[in-house]
């Protein structure tokens, strides 16, 4: 998907579904961007890929054809925002964002002066998107996670801020922020699905897009469902150890010898 339709579709918050990726495998990329998915996302903070994997992962989503590249970047920071850009993600998703002060930072990395503080090089990116600044700022997507008990607090100010496209929950922090004790600790779930609500709520107000980390195509339906325009399915990593596993046990199954 070209970087400007996906742009377009994602701020319209119409439906977008993407796929998460943690491991540095370009192969894997190129086909799960081949499955219909709106994106794949290659997680540069938690995941198992250094830069060289980003690049490669981007070049193979491309290969793909029909989904766009994002990347989860390693921190709210113009350098590791600005590589991934110039390696031709259609957009970032920053971590850790607790102010409006940190989403508007956010915005300003991958934006080309005078409306930001992008840094000229647009090595892949020139080639997909386009190298002239103006058409790049206006296909780029930037995403501010809300996962923190700060960012619950200033979630207002920061779907405010110009130029944010969207806001992203990262469900295993966020319910560690509201009192869990660990990821999905279910002593906490009510008070969890009011943050989980509250985020898209106010995505909704600013009209902005609202997505959220989920661990399956039907959590994610009923994300949607509920009201959040992008989800992501999570993850390859995952997925791969959940399918071995029941391969496995089947396995075992059929080949037991009734008594």
């Amino acid at each position: 998907m070209a970087a400007a339709e996906f742009a377009s579709k994602l701020r319209n918050r119409e439906k977008v579904l993407g796929y998460w990726a943690v491991l540095d495998a370009p192969v894997a990329a190129e086909r799960l961007a081949r499955l219909g998915y709106d994106y794949v996302a290659i997680d540069g903070q938690h995941g198992l890929v250094g830069y060289s994997g980003i690049l490669n992962s981007m070049m193979a989503i491309d290969a793909g054809g029909t989904a766009a590249g994002m990347v989860r970047v390693e921190a709210n920071d113009a350098t590791p925002i600005g590589r991934a850009l110039d390696a031709g993600a259609a957009g970032v998703i920053v971590p850790m964002i607790d102010t409006a002060e940190d989403a508007a930072a956010a915005v300003a990395a991958t934006r080309y002066p005078p409306h930001g503080h992008r840094s000229y090089g647009p090595m892949r990116s020139g080639l997909r998107i386009g190298p002239k600044p103006a058409d790049a700022n206006a296909s780029t997507v930037v995403i501010a996670m809300i996962e923190t008990r700060q960012a619950l607090t200033n979630v207002h100010e920061i779907c405010a801020i110009e130029g944010l496209d969207g806001v992203y929950v990262g469900p295993s922090d966020l319910c560690l922020a509201v009192g869990g004790e660990f990821p999905g600790d279910p002593a906490v779930s009510e008070v969890f699905e009011d943050a989980v609500a509250e985020v898209r709520q106010t995505a909704q107000e600013a009209g902005i897009a609202a997505g959220i980390h989920t661990p399956s195509g039907e959590i994610a339906a009923r994300r949607l469902t509920e009201g959040y325009t992008f989800a992501s399915v999570a993850s390859d990593l995952v997925h791969l150890e959940q399918t071995a596993a029941g391969h496995l046990k089947a396995a075992l199954s059929e080949g037991q010898t009734p008594a």
